[in-house]
């Protein structure tokens, strides 16, 4: 189940970073989904403690909560160009949310591995 996981949510962090490009701040974007995808083939080698994709969790939350917008306008995943700043807040609070929920189930996922 781990490694299935894994090389799923790292192929696409993979394709994520590679869509950012185009994004007005891709030298920021592009690394944070390049470490997601790092850390995700790190957990399918089983070289990532459970401990390490925790505190992976953490900063990606902590991220999350401090990109989120002032005002919630939605994401509108039907248009592709940004109508306004909060849009473009949430969607990019909600792709560290992703990452923060893929660490945390690697991190589920490695310590059950661990005990077996």
């Amino acid at each position: 189940m781990r490694k299935t996981f894994s090389i799923i949510f790292g192929l696409l962090f993979v394709l994520f970073a590679a869509l950012q490009y185009n994004d007005p701040d891709p030298q920021v974007w592009i690394p944070i989904y390049a470490l997601a995808a790092i850390a995700c083939f790190m957990a399918y080698a089983g070289v990532g403690r459970w401990w390490f994709f925790v505190v992976m969790a953490v900063m990606y939350v902590v991220a999350a909560v401090y990109q989120w917008p002032p005002v919630f306008e939605g994401f509108l995943f039907s248009e592709v160009g940004m109508r306004s700043m909060n849009i473009e807040l949430a969607r990019e609070a909600g792709g560290l949310a992703i990452c923060a929920v893929v660490m945390s189930l690697l991190a589920v996922l490695t310590r059950q591995s661990i005990r077996r």
